[in-house]
């Protein structure tokens, strides 16, 4: 079915909709590293225009990996990676590390601990100033340095020792790393669940905030697969593409790019980011997870019922009906077998619209500008979607151009956003969901809804001093603040 009409919103009512089960939860900082995207600007930036930032290799930055020649030049090999630059960059000194400890420790969590402190400043918080609980809710890929880089070096790991090999590699250690060297004193928890991490790391922070375990959670996930420029051997009937090309949704769709990248976000109570002015990019209303059990037709294949019981447990937590979400971020992987079980299952949660209506809702895949980030995709994913909530566009998901065959669109409540789109703001608000599916079946969905408008917080005494004030004179000049751990100084004595 064609997309709707340019500015055409959902025609849900709230009467339409339950009762929330979920208290909400606001997102008031994000950060991440990600291919072609050094920030959370920069990766919004290259999702609007449509950028791929899937790196083609050459044979010269192969060799130099490490890849044999013979490997290069089968057939079979993709020259392609969502690569992450500057990897081998950390601040050791900021953090308290030597340089022997910034060697041992694996770049996965070098890249969380620095992204956990930008995390902080962009919600504007202090954690050494902040008297409220900061929780950390994460995961990380396979602990690659270990296995390439630190294993065939017996004397650097015997000096080392075996106990400070596995504190700075081992994923147990990813969130306390970073609750001991930024002094938080609330839950920090590892999570694993493939895919998935990340998003389910995002539900747990959720979960732990309207306990009353922390004030303030940071969740995400980082997955480095090497610090190689390497490409990978395609296998036919396997999940990695065999052109280098993630085509979600597509006719031509064969398989996903494996993808290095990671991804945080702050989340605080709704009612406490809004008391203390916060400013709010989106809010959580609801999220769920769960595990496809034995109803599937093998352990690393996806399931229909257990995708759609937790994107429709997230929307009845959430309260919204589903004929108000006008954009789902999905798991996307461009697979033969995965994308016509994801819209299945969607299509199953969605139910029909109330209204008759097909064809409202936009689909779309991070993993066609970026490759799969593993356990760092959802919260890439969810991100893209904060990002696209925050500016009332819908970027295009890439390499759409026929829709695959074993998707019935037509009859569904979706059509795959193959160009950038406004997303213009209506009588609702508008909403979002966003999904990851970990091999092994454990799934989550997050719904998601614009932030709500900023409070005006002056006094009725404020407002009438400014009334007969009047607006205030053009300022001359501005001052611009400056923070640093460490002190320089200019020639002329002033601290820069």
């Amino acid at each position: 079915m064609a997309p709707p009409a340019e500015g055409s919103s959902s025609s849900a009512t709230p009467e339409q909709e339950g009762e929330a089960l979920f208290e909400p939860v606001a997102i008031v900082g994000m950060a991440g590293r990600f291919p072609g995207a050094a920030d959370v600007d920069e990766l919004w930036r290259n999702l609007r225009l449509g950028v791929e930032s899937i790196s083609r290799l050459t044979p010269a930055e192969m060799l130099a990996a490490g890849v044999a020649a013979e490997l290069i030049a089968d057939p079979r090999y993709v020259p392609a990676k969502g690569v992450l630059d500057g990897v081998e960059l950390f601040d050791a000194e900021f953090f308290g590390f030597t340089p022997a400890e910034a060697e041992l420790m694996d770049p996965q969590h070098r890249l969380f601990l620095e992204c956990c402190w930008q995390a902080c400043e962009d919600g504007g918080y202090d954690p050494r100033r902040y008297t409220g609980r900061i929780g950390v809710y994460a995961g990380a890929g396979s602990p690659s340095y270990l296995l390439a880089q630190l294993l065939d070096r017996p004397d650097r790991l015997s000096a080392a020792g075996g106990l400070a090999v596995r504190l700075f590699n081992g994923s147990d250690f990813l969130t306390t790393h970073v609750s001991y060297k930024l002094n938080l004193r609330g839950p920090s928890v590892a999570v694993q669940t493939a895919c998935s991490t990340s998003l389910v790391a995002v539900h747990l922070a959720c979960q732990a905030l309207l306990a009353g375990d922390c004030d303030l959670a940071l969740a995400g996930g980082v997955s480095l697969r090497n610090l190689y420029r390497e490409g990978y051997l395609f296998e036919e009937g396997g999940v990695l593409s065999p052109d280098g090309h993630c085509r979600a949704f597509d006719a031509a769709a064969a398989g996903t790019v494996p993808g290095d990248g990671l991804g945080l976000v702050a989340l605080r109570r709704l009612a406490d980011a809004r008391a203390d002015g916060d400013a709010i990019t989106a809010v959580i209303k609801g999220t769920a997870i769960n595990n496809d059990g034995a109803a599937k037709v093998g352990f690393t294949a996806p399931s229909v019922s257990g995708q759609a019981e937790v994107i429709a447990a997230a929307q009845a937590v959430a309260g919204v009906s589903p004929d108000t979400i006008a954009y789902v971020e999905a798991h996307g992987t461009g697979t033969a077998l995965g994308d016509p079980i994801e819209v299945a299952a969607l299509s199953q949660a969605f139910g029909a619209a109330a209204d008759g209506r097909r064809g409202y809702c936009a689909l779309g895949s991070l993993k066609s500008n970026l490759g799969h980030l593993d356990a760092a995709a959802g919260v890439a994913g969810l991100i893209k979607t904060v990002l696209a909530l925050h500016h009332g566009e819908l970027p295009p998901s890439l390499h759409y151009e026929t829709p695959n065959p074993q998707i019935d669109f037509a009859a569904s409540p979706f059509y795959v956003n193959a160009r950038l789109r406004p997303w213009p703001a209506g009588e609702a608000p508008r909403r979002a969901g966003v999904s990851a599916f970990g091999i092994g079946g454990t799934n989550a969905h997050v719904v998601l809804e614009e932030a709500p408008r900023p409070r005006r917080r002056e006094t009725a005494a404020a407002a009438g001093s400014a009334a007969s004030a009047g607006p205030h004179p053009a300022r001359p000049c501005q001052l611009l603040v400056l923070s640093a751990r460490s002190e320089a100084i200019t020639s002329s004595g002033v601290p820069i």
